[in-house]
């Protein structure tokens, strides 16, 4: 094939995925329920938001459901961007038609859990778990859609009180850092539901956050070229890492807006996947080393042998795991067995502190080594995984900033980005 006929394949396959993107009122549409953690760790969260609800034309969204496993994220802030959005649909709806109104998307705005889930990975319900079970359970030919920029605290809590949801649910899960948040509601869903349909993304989506040794319009120069001066949106928008783009949720619903979301492995804005057939659980009954090694991203399970309390509940926060700076919680199982969970995008050797107020309590010190490919070498006590559970794609060629199947997200980034630049055209 000459060079003139790759390119203009290249360019008849951007045009193709650009249409499937406004399709709008074709059989093509998917049900969508996101759950965020907006206003909580990460302000990319309102980058994202203001970006779907642009796109609201695009998808049949049925829930916007606030998942903070961390932080002080609220429903509130997602309605504080809806009223945002609500101030310059008017404009918008000059050019686009089908956009969703303010009171539907306030309506079906919702509170899910506030921190994160106890040992068992779950607690009670919430307003948010319940209304993804109803969403769930609504009559369809179409599954719902979970688009997660979060914890899975709601999912695994939907999944509990309502099993039967399992087969009606697609889960697309922005994982690595958001793992490390969420190791309970990820371990009770692998380990009780793994025949679910899930996209672990724990690092193809960050071929989307913006490349800092890139100063072009796509990139650091986005905010000029696009942002500024289109109007309320425009103006929000430099309150969150100063008009810089990093947006590392978005590809969670770029997924069901383009490409085929019933192929994981095929081309998507959203990023392109592999059978993961496990999920790695390294467990350990000592203290480690350095020269115990681990895969990133993996769910680490240390296990301290203590006194046997009788006076402590199961399932009580009695020590503590302190990794990287950061304090995490440790559990009593019963027996004399105190356990923590722990998950790491962080790479290399870490060293860690056991520690407790209970009288006799092994307390000291370790270290554990993060190796860079998931879910890595294979072990014993690993999660087994059915065949609809997709992961990151480990072909070395397809790493991008030594990101694992980054490039399957990063190569359609312009694309995307120049996409909506002309949306916010609109507002100017």
């Amino acid at each position: 094939m000459g060079k003139t006929h790759i390119i203009l394949l290249s360019a008849l396959m951007s045009l193709a995925m650009t249409c499937r993107l406004h399709a709008a009122d074709t059989a093509n549409r998917q049900r969508v329920l996101i759950s965020t953690d907006i206003g909580g760790t990460d302000p990319d969260d309102n980058q994202s938001m203001i970006h779907a609800l642009m796109y609201s034309d695009c998808f049949d969204l049925e829930g916007l459901v606030s998942s903070p496993s961390y932080g002080k994220g609220s429903k509130e802030e997602i309605l504080r961007m809806i009223s945002l959005y609500e101030k310059e649909l008017p404009r918008l709806r000059k050019h686009i038609k089908g956009l969703m109104s303010p009171k539907r998307l306030r309506a079906v705005t919702k509170q899910g859990r506030k921190g994160a889930a106890p040992y068992c990975g779950y607690d009670t319900l919430t307003e948010g778990s319940q209304w993804i079970v109803k969403c769930a359970r609504r009559k369809s030919d179409r599954p719902l859609w979970v688009s997660v920029w979060g914890g899975l605290e709601d999912v695994a809590q939907a999944l509990h009180d309502a099993p039967d949801i399992a087969d009606k649910i697609r889960v697309y899960w922005i994982g690595g850092p958001n793992k490390k948040w969420s190791t309970n509601s990820y371990a009770y869903i692998v380990e009780n539901f793994p025949g679910l349909w899930m996209i672990e993304a724990n690092a193809s989506y960050r071929g989307f956050i913006t490349d800092n040794k890139v100063k072009d319009k796509y990139n650091y120069g986005y905010y000029d070229a696009y942002m500024k001066g289109a109007g309320l949106i425009g103006a929000d928008f430099i309150n969150y890492y100063k008009g810089v783009p990093k947006m590392g949720d978005t590809p969670a619903l770029l997924y069901v807006m383009n490409g085929d979301p019933d192929n994981p492995q095929g081309e998507s804005w959203g990023g392109s996947f592999e059978p993961a057939g496990r999920s790695s659980r390294p467990v350990f009954y000592r203290p480690t080393t350095e020269k115990d090694t681990v895969p990133v991203y993996s769910i680490m399970e240390f296990h301290v042998k203590g006194p046997v309390k009788n006076d402590i509940a199961p399932d009580s926060v009695c020590f503590k795991f302190e990794i990287r700076n950061q304090v995490w919680d440790g559990f009593y199982l019963g027996n004399g067995d105190y356990v923590v969970r722990h998950s790491t995008y962080n790479t290399g050797t870490l060293p860690y502190k056991v520690t407790s107020h209970i009288s006799g309590f092994p307390c000291y010190e370790g270290a554990i080594t993060v190796e860079n490919l998931w879910p890595g070498r294979e072990s014993s006590t690993d999660y087994k995984v059915g065949p609809h559970w997709f992961t990151d794609k480990s072909d070395p060629s397809l790493f991008w900033h030594n990101l694992q199947g980054a490039q399957t997200v990063y190569k359609w980034r312009q694309e995307v980005m120049e996409d909506w630049g002309k949306r916010l055209g609109y507002l100017k």
